[in-house]
């Protein structure tokens, strides 16, 4: 029984193995990356029972996402092969650490995906449907999609996550927020980061006035705090040297998921969901850290405010 279902686009990355410029020709490796996909996988790693919804091409990529995510557990029944490519990204690091990340998307095969694009039923039986604010922003289809998945979720009492993960690149704050507030009325949960927050309302108090029953924002190094019932929490990061700090978002709401999965509380929740972001950004990789369910309670064991 799937416990978590989550939709999006995975990607195949590019990166660096040391710092500079591409342009004096620096060896790139192979891995596989994307909001939901770094998610799906956190989520596994730690015993959940999670499935992922996409469309891939017919290209050699393909393979390689799909061998990915049944390598690690994934449930791929509602992944879909279509005519078309399959979206990559290429990171470039420069020697005082700035990064950048170069997409080729634009036409993929899941900027394709619209209403109907999986059977509902998939969703029947999960507790969570998780989506990121990244795929309505891939194309018009893309955000009824999103709307569309929202709604069917709902419709089958599935809570509902959204991760913002508001990407200027692909859209503008305005057209952002109209969707987030068509959005707004399906949503359980809404995590996002610092970042999210001032790009699109100017302001951290804007956030805590939404209409969601449960809001955690994204601090970083700072932490996250929270808002549940009514009630506003704050809780501190763990110090770790942030190697490579991608997927570190991810890692945080899936840890966040896991809690309320558990049944931990809220306070525990946002501990769980920090040792998961710490345990990313001290790696390479976007996933690559996440760690084992056995592995993160180790880590927690001894800490305080954890009481399990």
């Amino acid at each position: 029984m799937l416990e978590v279902v989550t939709a999006g686009e995975p990607l195949v990355a590019l990166v660096p193995l040391e710092r500079g410029r591409l342009r004096v020709g620096k060896l790139l490796e192979v891995q596989v990356g994307g909001a939901e996909f770094n998610l799906a996988v956190a989520l596994a790693r730690l015993g959940v029972g999670v499935g992922y919804v996409t469309w891939l091409g017919t290209d050699e990529l393909s393979e390689l996402i799909l061998e990915r995510l049944r390598a690690e557990g994934v449930d791929t029944r509602a992944v879909r092969r279509v005519e078309g490519f399959t979206g990559v990204y290429l990171r470039r690091i420069l020697p005082l650490g700035q990064g950048r990340v170069f997409y080729y998307r634009q036409g993929s095969a899941a900027s394709r995906m619209g209403p109907g694009a999986f059977d509902p039923a998939y969703l029947d039986g999960a507790r969570f449907f998780h989506l990121s604010g990244i795929t309505p922003a891939l194309s018009e289809s893309c955000r009824a999609f999103s709307l569309w998945a929202l709604a069917e979720a709902k419709a089958r009492a599935v809570r509902v996550s959204l991760d913002l993960n508001h990407r200027r690149h692909l859209w503008e704050g305005r057209v952002a927020r109209a969707w987030l507030e068509e959005a707004l009325p399906f949503l359980d949960l809404l995590l996002l980061s610092e970042e999210d927050a001032e790009g699109l309302f100017g302001e951290e108090g804007a956030v805590w006035n939404l209409t969601v029953p449960e809001i955690v924002l994204k601090r970083g190094a700072r932490g996250a705090s929270a808002r549940v019932g009514g009630r506003r929490l704050e809780a501190p990061a763990f110090p770790v040297e942030a190697v490579d700090p991608v997927g570190a978002g991810d890692a945080f709401s899936a840890g966040y998921l896991a809690g309320h999965l558990w049944g931990l509380s809220p306070e525990e929740r946002l501990r769980l969901a920090n040792a998961l972001g710490a345990f990313v950004a001290a790696g390479r990789g976007d996933h690559e850290e996440a760690p084992r369910k056995e592995e993160v309670l180790a880590f927690l064991q001894g800490e305080a405010g954890w009481r399990r």
